[in-house]
């Protein structure tokens, strides 16, 4: 089974910018897709953005679209996150999920982003 390690967390000012990585213990060019979540406390867990691994097309959630861009890496066997025009409202912990059949069954630990204002 795939193992995730989520890293790039931070303290930033609104305004700025975050690169997220997302390093997989297995060769990720055989899962399905790649997704990241997020949640603030007291939130629900919000979808922020996903990527195919056949043709790396890619899949954003409303609030960070044109801010965010998903990207891999299949050498390093990462999935990164980079998050520009960073807003308070984007604090929360960024998870890093992997899915085999199209359903995300594998989650890495998480990272804290805090956005300040």
């Amino acid at each position: 089974q795939v193992q995730l390690v989520e890293s790039g967390g931070g303290l930033v000012q609104a305004g700025g910018s975050l690169r997220l990585s997302c390093a997989a213990s297995e060769r990720t060019f055989r899962y399905y897709k790649m997704g990241w979540f997020r949640q603030a406390p007291g939130k629900e867990r919000e979808f922020v953005a996903a990527i195919k691994w056949s043709d790396a097309s890619t899949e954003y959630g409303d609030s960070v679209k044109g801010r965010f861009t998903v990207s891999r890496d299949n050498a390093k066997n990462t999935v990164d996150l980079q998050m520009n025009s960073l807003k308070p409202e984007d604090t929360a912990v960024y998870y890093c999920a992997a899915a085999p059949y199209s359903i995300y069954q594998t989650w890495g630990q998480g990272t804290q982003v805090t956005v300040s204002s």
